[in-house]
């Protein structure tokens, strides 16, 4: 398990079957992207795994962190290989809904 910890943000990586879990807590807005995106980096390039990204305890996300999960996706999408991400909250499921992103992130339930 990795650990970015960050006063505002913190993003926690584990592999479990086979597929790369990514659990975001805090806020993630334009301070904290260099670190998120040096986190998530490795993980979108490892083809052969699912991604996914867990915001059950993300409490705010701005228009960099939004761009930033949008270029996951389409980097994902180029590759073939599976992202999804799962409990949203519903704050921020108004916000992926009103943006117009919601569609591009069907949340899947947690399987644990």
């Amino acid at each position: 398990m990795n650990t970015n910890k960050n006063e505002k943000f913190n993003a926690i990586t584990e592999t479990r079957d086979g597929v790369n879990i990514v659990y975001l807590s805090g806020e993630l807005d334009l301070s904290v992207a260099p670190d998120f995106r040096l986190v998530m980096e490795p993980l979108v390039e490892e083809s052969g795994q699912d991604l996914i990204i867990n915001l059950r305890d993300l409490k705010y996300i701005d228009s960099t962190g939004i761009g930033i999960l949008l270029s996951i996706l389409k980097a994902r999408h180029g590759m073939e290989s599976r992202f999804t991400v799962q409990e949203v909250p519903p704050q921020i499921q108004k916000l992926f809904d009103l943006t117009g992103i919601a569609k591009f992130f069907v949340p899947q339930e947690n399987s644990q």
